[in-house]
């Protein structure tokens, strides 16, 4: 299983912390340290799409001004944002068996990742 996150963030901190007190084992990847692939994020968006992926709730997107956030309307502008901002990603993203899961939900959890 694959976290792909900001360590600092609070909600990867649950995460991490449910999936460590439930025994199970994954693979972190720090979106500040190593960024994330063009190639990642369409497979993702192949699954869930791009829309669930930008968080518009977090500080970075209010940060951005209203020109920019205009500007995300589809895969390409969202993925090029992405990429330059990955904190504007929505945390964590978990790649498990049973696919995408996105944030942190404890109910989602167990039913998807035990």
């Amino acid at each position: 299983m694959h976290i792909y996150g900001i360590k600092n963030c609070n909600t990867v901190k649950k995460a991490l912390t449910w999936l460590d007190e439930n025994n199970i084992s994954y693979t972190f990847h720090d979106f500040k340290k190593e960024g994330v692939s063009l190639d990642k994020l369409e497979a993702w968006e192949a699954q869930i799409g791009w829309e669930p992926l930008v968080n518009k709730r977090g500080t970075t997107w209010r940060q951005l001004s209203p020109e920019v956030q205009s500007t995300v309307v589809d895969a390409a502008s969202a993925n090029a944002l992405m990429q330059e901002k990955t904190s504007v990603i929505k945390r964590p993203v978990i790649e498990s068996p049973a696919g995408i899961v996105l944030g942190f939900d404890a109910a989602t959890y167990e039913a998807k990742l035990k």
